[in-house]
């Protein structure tokens, strides 16, 4: 493969230093389901902008940092350099700190949002570490609890209840979770445990076209950039339209 492909995701910059930090922030992957919050948090009949910085603070800390530690602790499949000290700070450091505002956010408006503190810490640990034999590591369990579980958790510290509004955008996460995660398999077998390609594509007109890493992840990975772009778009204008 060449040395872009050889690359263990399209947004992987050369282990480094600082480099290292920015690949583990998964940077495509974190806005996309933190857009999943936005989205679910300005479903809700009133928004308030302080509940808003609260539960996309807290999902940041545990999705966009907390997660992707625990991650990369578990086989380095980012191939960083990071110190595994580092990473384990980061991850308890993160994830304390995303229950710190889920707690503080329950005491100031709903205390039911403490099952849903619970849930997340559970679900970061249980899913990066695949805890029970890796059972809840699966696609079905990704799309749960990185795409519908923020948006019912934005709308509920919103509204303190859920609505069929709630449950719908939930299934669209859910949905759009599992695109993401059967495009992003093939990418990361090709570009992680892969060492070479061969075949030919024939076609009707009697053209070929050589089997390559590149041909292989065009499609997938030209997929994931556009959705993650147009995920952030939805949320963007989600905002604009509730405080604009």
């Amino acid at each position: 493969m060449s040395s872009a492909e050889s690359r263990p995701a399209f947004y992987a910059l050369a282990p480094s230093g600082a480099r290292d930090y920015w690949t583990l922030l998964h940077p495509p992957y974190t806005l996309w389901h933190l857009s999943y919050v936005v989205v679910g948090a300005c479903l809700a009949p009133v928004v308030s902008g302080t509940r808003l910085g609260l539960v996309v603070g807290a999902f940041a800390l545990a999705v966009g940092i907390g997660a992707h530690a625990l991650d990369e602790l578990n086989g380095r499949p980012l191939r960083t350099r990071i110190p595994d000290a580092v990473l384990i700070a980061l991850a308890v450091l993160s994830i304390a700190g995303a229950a710190a505002i889920g707690i503080l956010a329950a005491t100031l408006y709903s205390p039911w949002l403490l099952a849903f503190v619970a849930a997340g810490v559970f679900l970061v640990v249980a899913y990066n570490i695949e805890l029970f034999g890796g059972r809840i590591h699966t696609d079905l369990w990704f799309a749960l609890a990185w795409g519908a579980f923020p948006v019912l958790t934005a709308y509920f510290t919103m509204a303190e209840t859920l609505r069929w509004d709630a449950i719908l955008a939930a299934s669209f996460a859910l949905l759009a979770s599992l695109a993401q995660r059967s495009l992003s398999t093939v990418a990361r077998g090709l570009r992680r445990r892969t060492t070479s390609v061969t075949g030919v594509i024939e076609r009707t007109d009697g053209t070929r076209e050589p089997i390559t890493p590149e041909t292989l992840l065009r499609a997938p990975e030209t997929a994931l950039r556009a959705l993650s772009a147009a995920m952030v778009a939805l949320a963007a204008a989600f905002i604009l339209l509730r405080f604009a």
